[in-house]
């Protein structure tokens, strides 16, 4: 099983908009951490309860366009 998948289009629409990971740990009203926005950046295995997470936490951010996941990630 891989765990390792390169770095994710999660990543370079979290650079385009100016974003960090502690803007999504902040805007999220579920825990997220610092760590687990890392690793989904990253491309490590994570969960999809983790994803949908991230994806609620960066639709609540960007006003106008809406994210899905296979937006955000390639696994």
């Amino acid at each position: 099983m891989k765990n390792e998948f390169g770095e994710q289009p999660l990543d370079k629409v979290l650079q385009i908009c100016l974003l960090k990971n502690d803007h999504l740990v902040e805007a999220s009203r579920e825990q997220l951490t610092h760590k687990q926005v890392q690793k989904a950046r990253k491309g490590r295995r994570i969960t999809s309860n983790i994803k949908g997470k991230i994806i609620r936490a960066l639709n609540s951010i960007i006003e106008k366009r809406k994210y899905k996941e296979k937006d955000l990630f390639n696994y």
